[in-house]
C-alpha cells in the first residue's frame, strides 16, 4: 500500500505518529489528494482509501476520528468504532495499544500528546474557540485520569494557520484578552493604516500548554494557509469561493 508523506516530531520518537498533509492520496479536484474528511462532499470511497493509507503507515487496523464540534469535550477511548461513527468531541485519550487516534484539521491546530512512561496518549483539535475554552487543558486532565503526569507529557502542535496568515477583527482580539489577559501576547498589528490584528494560534496554544504544566512542547511551524501544495486550508478555500475543502490528519498510536 502506498504510504503518504508524513511530518513527525522528535519528542514523540518511538511512538507511531504523524502529521499527514494533502499529498499521497487518491482524491481529485479541490480534495486532491489525501482528503480524510468524511464530512466533506468528496467521494466516500476515496476518503476511506486515504484513511486506510494513513492507518497502514501507522501500523493500525483503522484510523479513529471524532465528530468535531469546536468544543472542550474529551473522550476516553477503549475500543474502536466504524468510520464516521465517532462521538461528538474535540479530543480523545487512551492507554490502550493499537488504537490510532486521529484529528482532522484544515487550519485549526492539531495537538498530539504522550506520556511515554505512563503509556498514555492523546490527540486534540484546537481551533480558536476550543483553544480559548480550554480543550488543551481538558485533554491533559483526561490523560492524568489515566495515570499521566503533566510534567512528563510531550505535546506537539501540528500544521495550522500561521500568524502572518490569520488576520482577524478587533472584536476577536478583545474577546480573547477579556477572557484570558495573557492572550494579548498572541496578537500583533502590521504597521499600516488599517492596523487590523493578526492572531498567532500556535503560540497561544503553546502558552496554554505551558500554563497547564506540560513538560515538553514542540511546534512544527508549518502554515496550512500558506502551504497550498502540502495542506488543506478552510480560509484559503473560503477566499477562493470553492464551496468545500479537504481535511488533513494528525494521528498517534501506542504500539
Amino acid at each position: 500500500m502506498t504510504q503518504p508523506p508524513v511530518f513527525s516530531a522528535s519528542c514523540l520518537s518511538g511512538l507511531s505518529h504523524g502529521f499527514y498533509g494533502r499529498r499521497g492520496g487518491v482524491s481529485e479536484g479541490i480534495y486532491s489528494s489525501l482528503n480524510c474528511g468524511l464530512g466533506s462532499s468528496d467521494a466516500r470511497e476515496a476518503v476511506l482509501e486515504n484513511r486506510e493509507r494513513i492507518a497502514g503507515a501507522l501500523g493500525a487496523g483503522a484510523l479513529l476520528s471524532l465528530h468535531q464540534i469546536h468544543s472542550t469535550e474529551v473522550v476516553t477511548v477503549d475500543a474502536p468504532w466504524a468510520p464516521g461513527e465517532g462521538p461528538k468531541a474535540d479530543a480523545m485519550v487512551t492507554a490502550r495499544k493499537g488504537l490510532a487516534l486521529g484529528i482532522l484539521t484544515a487550519d485549526c491546530a492539531p495537538i498530539l500528546f504522550a506520556d511515554k512512561q505512563a503509556g498514555v496518549i492523546g490527540a486534540a483539535h484546537a481551533g480558536w474557540k476550543g483553544a480559548l475554552g480550554g480543550i488543551a487543558e481538558a485533554t491533559v486532565a483526561a490523560m492524568v485520569a489515566l495515570g499521566a503526569a503533566p510534567s512528563r507529557i510531550s505535546a506537539v502542535i501540528g500544521p495550522c494557520i500561521g500568524r502572518s496568515s490569520y488576520e482577524v477583527g478587533p472584536e476577536f482580539e478583545a474577546r480573547f484578552i477579556e477572557s484570558d489577559g495573557a492572550a494579548a501576547a498572541a496578537f500583533f498589528h502590521r504597521p499600516d493604516p488599517a492596523g487590523r490584528p493578526y492572531f498567532d494560534l500556535p503560540a497561544f496554544v503553546a502558552d496554554r500548554l505551558r500554563r497547564a504544566g506540560i513538560g515538553t512542547i514542540e511546534l512544527t511551524g508549518l502554515d496550512t494557509f500558506a502551504g497550498e501544495a502540502d495542506f488543506f486550508s478552510f480560509r484559503r478555500t473560503t477566499h477562493r469561493g470553492e464551496g468545500d475543502y479537504g481535511r488533513e490528519v494528525a494521528a498517534i498510536m501506542l504500539d
